[in-house]
């Protein structure tokens, strides 16, 4: 799989050498007519195996939907990270903001920006079991959604326990991202979707995602930044070109990519400003 996606980014750039450009030539290869702009999503809390602290949950995502495009829907976010930095450091010290920087804002958004977090429920389940003092492993996060703007959870439960993530599923009306459940296999995604264990594919660049047979089936797709990731700006162009509609990173390099091609593309590309599957 790590192969097809290195053959696939090789392709591409050559393509780059001899044409001059990139685009829209991923968009040719997938057959896709039109190009959107995605909803950006920041993780802006880490957790889990990503830190030293305590948190189980691996990530915690603001949403930007609110704009009328994707500059200002970047702008909104890039406030909200601000306040939210500011908070963290008044109420837990600097030691809780691992980024310089200081800035205040006077904005403050209620109703552009949703919540989105990554569980990776692997991490804490052990001998078959959640490391969880709950009846139901399902428990909390329906006390989450309820409690807060939540509208999309990544991995929240072990990827053997098929039958949770239906039924949670099948339960809830917001965005069920598998990574774990479908690890970009088209065996695994085509189950789920039988199965409706999920509804939007997580792609990462170390993954090769199915995105045509998420896509046909009416999911969202994610494409995400990965650990340890390169400067390289293609995903950025991925994501634009697949019309995957959703983008998640804390790479500025990613953001400011899409702003480019925003602005070279013009009326020709519309913003995505929901997470359904946008085709």
């Amino acid at each position: 799989a790590n192969l097809i996606w290195g053959g696939t980014l090789a392709v591409c750039k050559a393509r780059i050498l001899r044409r001059g450009f990139l685009r829209p030539h991923i968009a040719d290869m997938a057959d896709n007519l039109k190009v959107i702009l995605s909803v950006p999503a920041f993780s802006v809390i880490s957790g889990g195996s990503h830190t030293g602290n305590k948190l189980a949950t691996q990530e915690f995502l603001i949403l930007s939907f609110g704009g009328t495009n994707f500059r200002e829907a970047t702008c909104i976010g890039a406030e909200v990270y601000h306040n939210l930095k500011n908070i963290n450091k008044k109420k837990y010290g600097k030691d809780a903001a691992n980024v310089g920087g200081e800035g205040k804002f006077d904005s403050w958004y209620t109703h552009e920006v949703v919540i989105g977090t990554d569980l990776t429920a692997s991490q804490f389940f052990r001998s078959g079991k959640y490391d969880l003092d709950v009846k139901s492993p399902s428990d909390p996060y329906k006390s989450f959604i309820k409690n807060y703007p939540v509208v999309s959870i990544k991995d929240l439960f072990n990827q053997n326990n098929w039958e949770n993530w239906q039924t949670f599923a099948a339960r809830t009306g917001i965005q069920v991202v598998g990574n774990d459940l479908s690890v970009t296999s088209l065996k695994q995604i085509s189950k789920a979707v039988v199965e409706k264990s999920c509804n939007c594919l997580l792609l990462k660049p170390c993954l090769f995602g199915v995105c045509q047979a998420a896509q046909c089936n009416r999911w969202g797709v994610m494409v995400s930044h990965n650990s340890g990731e390169t400067e390289g700006v293609f995903i950025a162009n991925l994501v634009v070109e697949t019309s995957t509609g959703q983008i998640k990173t804390d790479i500025p390099l990613l953001d400011n990519q899409i702003l480019i091609t925003a602005e070279e593309l013009g009326s020709k590309v519309k913003f995505n400003n929901w997470l359904c599957n946008p085709l």
